[in-house]
């Protein structure tokens, strides 16, 4: 289990070695949903992080924030005596919407447009960019937009119920595209412009967006996209979800997916990892039962607190040689490496090589499901996206938290080009789009 840098997408086929203009993007103009105040402040304030990234205590401090903070849509709760598991939620979504237009909250643009959208990290490192578009869902059998990760059903059917009841794209998925330089050469020149929209978040981010409706730059732009393919780098459910409503509820405006599309490459997105906390297992069962398919080292065997755990797993993945990733419930901590070839052979032997060297791949067949016989389920496994959320979850779940490396930008496109699907929440994209600052409605 070697380890795997997260830099920028790089080293996969250019659009001319993978795909053909006539299977490549079909990003269309939309007419968009927008807040009627755009100044920064009021921005601020109704946007939101993506649903998934939004933990409950979060959505509640966002939805008092102000009356129309985004999430209130995207994470909708039922009316007192409605059933949670209905679609009263989703309908709750639907009529706020709707009252949100009627009364002016929310503008529809007359125009059709697309938007460049750039985010800039905090630290003034890079900025990534790119074109925000209704994206057509490809036919089967295409390789224009490729997933890489598994999704699951039960999250599936929420988005789409809440699609169906809205009628509108709430949030964008987000795409990597393979470079294309006509596309390069429109984003460096819409930059010049004056932003329609800006807005920094609460990490710092800055997200900058033009508007864009001048009709020969919509022309090339949509005709460079045909010669290029893309993999789903965020989103993986709203897309299964905007298929599975495409087939359903096949309303005009449904064959295609609000999506930003930016480049592999420089410009492009970087990949952090994503860690797991197995809720009610005891770190010594945990290392005992890991011991008879991993090589087991101790890190910290001394009780500590969370803030020592926390210095020894960032020391540790700042040493560049070391492999395998670690467990630990928030006091001592181990590291996991040399799987057996019990361990490998967990793997399914049928799928393509990129996927069966992925450490996500092993902790998930050879570690949870293999030695601990847990399941993939929300109950037996809680995704966590940073290590602080991963170690605390663990401490106050008596559980366990393994923390993976992120697999390279690379490994993820070897995946979805050989047709194979990584475990859910396998990767983190970023820098994420906000929420709330272009939405697309379905209908045109």
């Amino acid at each position: 289990m070697r380890r795997r840098d997260a830099p920028t997408i790089t080293d996969v086929p250019t659009s001319s070695e993978s795909q053909s203009p006539t299977t490549g993007l079909e990003v269309r103009p939309f007419r968009a949903l927008t807040y009627r105040r755009r100044d920064p402040e009021h921005l601020a304030r109704v946007s939101s992080p993506a649903y998934d990234l939004v933990t409950p205590t979060g959505r509640d401090v966002l939805a008092k924030s102000d009356p129309h903070n985004i999430v209130r849509l995207i994470l909708p709760r039922c009316a007192a005596g409605e059933d949670p598991g209905g679609d009263g939620p989703a309908r709750q979504a639907a009529a706020m919407l709707a009252d949100w237009q009627h009364t002016g909250v929310l503008d529809r643009d007359g125009e059709h447009a697309l938007w460049l959208y750039e985010l800039r990290p905090a630290d003034g490192g890079a900025a990534t960019v790119g074109w925000l578009g209704a994206v057509a869902l490809p036919p089967p059998g295409s390789g224009a937009v490729l997933p890489h990760e598994d999704t699951y059903p039960p999250a599936v059917e929420g988005r789409r119920a809440l699609l169906a009841a809205t009628a509108t794209d709430l949030e964008p998925i987000v795409l990597a595209h393979d470079p294309e330089p006509t596309v390069a050469e429109l984003t460096a020149r819409a930059r010049r412009g004056v932003p329609t929209l800006e807005v920094t978040d609460s990490d710092g981010v800055g997200h900058r967006l033009w508007r864009v409706t001048e009709e020969p730059v919509l022309s090339r732009l949509t005709t460079a996209f045909r010669a290029t393919g893309a993999v789903i780098a965020d989103g993986h459910h709203r897309f299964a979800a905007a298929r599975a409503n495409a087939r359903t509820e096949p309303v005009p405006g449904s064959d295609a997916v609000l999506a930003l599309v930016t480049p592999m490459g420089p410009g492009g997105l970087r990949v952090a990892p994503i860690h797991r906390v197995l809720p009610d297992l005891s770190l010594d069962q945990a290392v005992d039962a890991a011991a008879t398919g991993f090589r087991v080292t101790e890190l910290q065997s001394e009780p500590s607190d969370q803030a020592g755990v926390l210095t020894a797993v960032r020391r540790w993945l700042a040493t560049p040689d070391e492999s395998g990733f670690l467990v630990t419930d928030g006091h001592r901590l181990f590291q996991l490496s040399a799987p057996s070839s019990a361990v490998r052979d967990s793997v399914p032997p049928e799928a393509p090589p990129p996927w069966r060297r992925l450490d996500v791949v092993l902790a998930h067949h050879g570690l949870i499901g293999g030695l601990w016989h847990r399941g993939d389920d929300p109950e037996s496994l809680v995704i966590a996206h940073t290590v602080e959320d991963a170690v605390r979850t663990a401490a106050e779940r008596n559980g366990v938290a393994v923390l993976l490396r992120a697999p390279s930008p690379a490994d993820v496109a070897a995946v979805a080009r050989a047709g194979a699907r990584m475990p859910r929440k396998s990767t983190l994209f970023v820098p994420k789009p906000r929420t709330g600052l272009v939405l697309r409605p379905l209908s045109d």
